[in-house]
């Protein structure tokens, strides 16, 4: 765990708790300045716990380790996405067999991404959630063997990197973007300007 400064300032004003490079880019794209904070907590699903209820609770845990861990007292940002699929929650394969089994089951149908994130500070918390719908062309299993073979499956909700080379399995993304890549950038926005957190920051100089 360590926390270290990046983005366009040596002065953050948000304090990012995840390592996701993903995340850090989505951030920068919209001018926040921050630090990173990488947190562990137990990801394991509640009994009967809907899938919105679980990536909302995910990413509020997230953002109160965050904080909580912090040297300072900056506002904390926790994100967590995932993918759901005839009714099953699609997380971060564990090994090849299980990312071709995930990319095999989103093969030639839609799935749900939904993407969720958190802000809290000494007294409040607010999150919320995106929720987009990614058609998948039919995928060979020759093909979905070549991908996992790329390393880009490795650490993705689902197995794949919609801005990575995952985007040729991609015919039609309705809703967010920014949130199957890991960072629903609207309602982040929303929430960033709730908690004061200033954006579209310009490199100094």
């Amino acid at each position: 765990m360590s926390e270290s400064p990046v983005g366009l300032s040596a002065s953050p004003s948000l304090l990012l708790a995840s390592s996701s490079p993903r995340r850090r880019d989505l951030l920068q794209q919209i001018g926040v300045r921050f630090s990173v904070l990488s947190v562990d907590i137990d990801e394991s699903r509640c009994e009967g716990e809907l899938p919105r209820d679980y990536v909302l609770r995910l990413a509020r845990e997230k953002a109160e380790a965050g904080f909580a861990r912090q040297q300072g007292a900056l506002v904390s940002l926790g994100a967590d996405t995932i993918v759901v699929c005839d009714g099953e929650i699609f997380g971060k394969p564990r090994d090849q067999a299980h990312a071709i089994a995930m990319l095999t089951a989103l093969s030639g149908k839609a799935h749900r991404v939904l993407s969720a994130v958190a802000l809290v500070d000494a007294t409040r918390a607010a999150v919320d959630v995106s929720e987009t719908a990614v058609f998948f062309r039919t995928i060979s299993p020759e093909e979905c063997l070549t991908y996992w073979q790329t390393g880009e499956p490795l650490g993705k909700a689902g197995g794949y990197a919609v801005q990575g080379y995952g985007a040729v399995f991609v015919q039609k993304i309705e809703g967010s973007y920014s949130g199957v890549v890991g960072l629903p950038l609207a309602e982040t926005e929303q929430l960033l300007r709730e908690f004061n957190v200033p954006l579209w920051n310009v490199v100094d100089g």
